[in-house]
């Protein structure tokens, strides 16, 4: 891990984490934009990420590369609960005393945080290249192999085929008048 990539990665994870939380915001989810993947900052997660960052995509991906998984992701998706692979569990009510994993329905306002950490992942990587579609293409291309419970899935994509469609701004005001409106 060199210092200069410790430097880069600590401004790139803060830079999102800036990100999700203006999002937040904007929606009225003020304590999760304020708490948002504060684990980064761990030793843990954040050795890692200084070691593999390259600064145009997870540092957890060049991880899985070279060592076969990331050990900085099971540690980050264990601790925030905006993450779908949080909410994965075994599956009391299947057949003949199969216990398969499956995706449990996530609260409105985490599937929320991480619409809005999708658009801010993007941005994030993309800089100039992000267009309004950029989430959705990103989540479309596994989307098949996603353990997410089938509610949270339809919500995650309606938002994101949403902001493709009709912009961020249009997308946060359907989020505060319609998706959040209970919540409150």
């Amino acid at each position: 891990m060199s210092f200069l990539n410790a430097i880069r990665h600590f401004r790139t994870i803060t830079h999102h984490r800036h990100l999700v939380m203006r999002g937040c915001f904007k929606v009225g989810l003020y304590r999760q934009g304020l708490l948002h993947d504060l684990s980064k900052y761990s030793w843990t997660e954040f050795h890692i990420g200084a070691k593999y960052y390259q600064g145009t995509r997870s540092p957890n991906n060049e991880e899985r590369e070279e060592t076969g998984l990331s050990t900085a992701w099971l540690h980050h998706k264990g601790r925030n609960k905006h993450h779908y692979e949080y909410w994965i569990d075994y599956d009391l009510n299947a057949k003949d005393g199969d216990y398969p994993l499956c995706g449990m329905k996530m609260p409105v306002n985490y599937v929320v945080e991480m619409f809005i950490d999708r658009l801010s992942a993007s941005k994030n990587y993309m800089g100039d290249k992000y267009r309004d579609d950029s989430a959705l293409k990103y989540y479309l291309k596994g989307r098949g192999h996603y353990i997410i419970h089938p509610e949270t899935d339809a919500l995650l994509h309606k938002l994101l085929e949403m902001n493709a469609g009709k912009g961020e701004e249009e997308t946060f005001r359907y989020i505060r008048k319609y998706v959040l409106k209970n919540k409150k």
